[in-house]
């Protein structure tokens, strides 16, 4: 079974993509209507005797931008006995957002596991995974679950470019040109566009990832 089978079933079954050494995440992205006091967002330990300690955060979605996120996730640290479940609730502070588009950021979160006993006196530290954080305004026109069909797509040369004309940001997990797949194609923002370099022969067919973790029907654009 290829790697691309795999994470169908994944996503299919609104499993997270992310389960480092027995610890299971809740979902793959988080979606914060606007208004709400909170939202949750669980961790499972599965292993039978192992624990581990969970630290989490939130960073802005940008490298760059070094300001303060509109965001707290609670408990920043905690461990998680095996068997065990718990809950990270994530609130927002009010800073201004925009109120004509979803704004997005980064929820992390870090698996630290004992070693073995021989090196009893260290710690090992797990990848950190890092699930997108969209904080949904109230009011916006339309469907987010149908922003994927209102994407257009046109081509020059060999640079292919979307349009995203909708508030809602669209994640691609898959995106074709004839018989070429885009190593990658990420996501495009709101009322903005992303290009790729890519050649343009035949038809375009991409499929995006929804709120729950699961793929979108295909689009088609001649």
């Amino acid at each position: 079974m290829d790697k691309k089978t795999l994470a169908i079933l994944f996503l299919s079954l609104g499993c997270s993509l992310s389960a480092h050494a027995g610890v299971v995440m809740g979902g793959t992205r988080v979606v914060y209507p606007q208004g709400q006091r909170e939202v949750a967002f669980s961790i499972t330990n599965m292993e039978k005797e192992t624990p581990y300690l969970i630290q989490s955060w939130i960073e802005n979605f940008s490298s760059t931008d070094k300001s303060a996120p509109p965001f707290v996730v609670t408990p920043t640290l905690f461990r998680l006995d095996a068997e065990q479940k718990n809950t990270l609730r994530i609130s927002y502070l009010g800073t201004p957002l925009p109120s004509d588009r979803e704004s997005v950021f980064w929820l992390n979160v870090k698996n630290i596991a004992p070693t073995r006993k021989a090196n009893s006196n260290k710690l090992q530290i797990n990848v950190k995974s890092k699930f997108k954080l969209f904080f949904r305004p109230s009011g916006l026109k339309g469907d987010a679950a149908l922003a994927y069909k209102q994407l257009k797509f046109t081509c020059s040369g060999n640079r292919l470019t979307v349009k995203n004309p909708s508030p809602w940001f669209v994640s691609f997990y898959r995106v074709k040109v004839g018989n070429t797949e885009l190593n990658d194609p990420g996501m495009v923002d709101p009322f903005a566009e992303r290009s790729w370099n890519t050649s343009c022969a035949g038809a375009i067919s991409w499929q995006a990832i929804n709120d729950f973790g699961g793929l979108t029907r295909l689009a088609t654009q001649s």
